[in-house]
């Protein structure tokens, strides 16, 4: 290969479907650095290509699934967490990702999530929250923040957003973190945490809309707001999700949940091995 060509060669490019390139995101989007974040993940911790499986729902995160180079699927609105499921325990040994939208993964697909948190189903939940409905004309959607101008909320937000990671520890997650896109070595880290834990792991990041939330609430360009989230973000490892909170004036991010307990997928396992033994020995 020629020098060229080795300087122009990207150098996550085994991870991308190439011929899917470039990709459809506004430019200051941060989906592509969520992408580039989990993908530096995967090469760090040399994962297996073919163990990996991305589930994604509708809405602009939701082409990741259609641009990284593993098993992947995009489903019908809000059911990406039961088809992740499904596919983590037809075959357990699988790594199952699933990287959706705050509207796709708790506005229809919220009853989802609750209950594979608490089932405790071995799945990874990226969730880029970008605190609207960017692909579908700018709606307001579950995490939208009280006040906030929206294609449905013309006079304001009047609505209270759930906490994320509040909602996903009162659940049951064994790992919970909160990470803007600006934080990106953090987020990482973050992502290689959740890879490697047995259960259900959510990684909320923060993330720009700057053609349509940012642009209509005044919020500046998409360096404008990594300014902003540079200003206004603590981190507060360990701190009691209820009050990690989300608001124009602070946003507190770290590592909230990391605990152990056998995941839904295990305790099925030893509940079928004990029933075939069971009836084995009554034979």
């Amino acid at each position: 290969m020629k020098e060229a060509d080795l300087m122009l060669k990207h150098p996550l490019a085994k991870y991308l479907r190439q011929e899917r390139m470039p990709h459809i995101w506004c430019e200051g989007c941060g989906n592509g650095i969520l992408l580039n974040s989990f993908l530096e993940g995967l090469d760090e911790l040399k994962q297996n290509l073919d163990r990996i499986v991305v589930v994604s729902g509708i809405g602009c995160i939701g082409r990741a699934a259609g641009y990284i180079n593993v098993d992947s699927f995009h489903t019908t609105h809000g059911r990406a967490i039961p088809f992740a499921t499904g596919v983590k325990l037809a075959n357990p040994n699988l790594k199952v990702v699933v990287i959706s939208g705050d509207g796709d993964l708790f506005a229809i697909g919220g009853n989802h999530f609750i209950h594979a948190a608490r089932r405790n189903v071995d799945i990874k939940v990226i969730c880029a929250n970008n605190f609207n409905y960017g692909m579908t004309g700018g709606q307001y959607g579950p995490t939208t923040p009280l006040g906030s101008w929206t294609t449905t909320t013309p006079y304001g937000n009047i609505e209270h957003p759930f906490n994320l990671v509040h909602l996903a520890a009162a659940s049951g997650a064994v790992y919970v973190a909160r990470w803007t896109t600006l934080q990106v070595r953090r987020l990482k880290n973050s992502i290689k945490k959740a890879l490697q834990k047995e259960g259900f792991s959510l990684v909320e990041v923060i993330s720009p809309c700057p053609e349509i939330f940012d642009r209509y609430n005044k919020l500046g360009t998409a360096v404008d707001v990594m300014k902003w989230f540079k200003l206004i973000s603590q981190v507060k490892h360990g701190y009691d999700p209820a009050k990690a909170e989300v608001a124009k004036n602070k946003i507190i991010v770290g590592e909230f949940v990391d605990i152990e307990k056998p995941s839904y997928g295990r305790l099925l396992r030893e509940m079928t091995a004990n029933v075939q033994d069971k009836l084995k020995g009554e034979k």
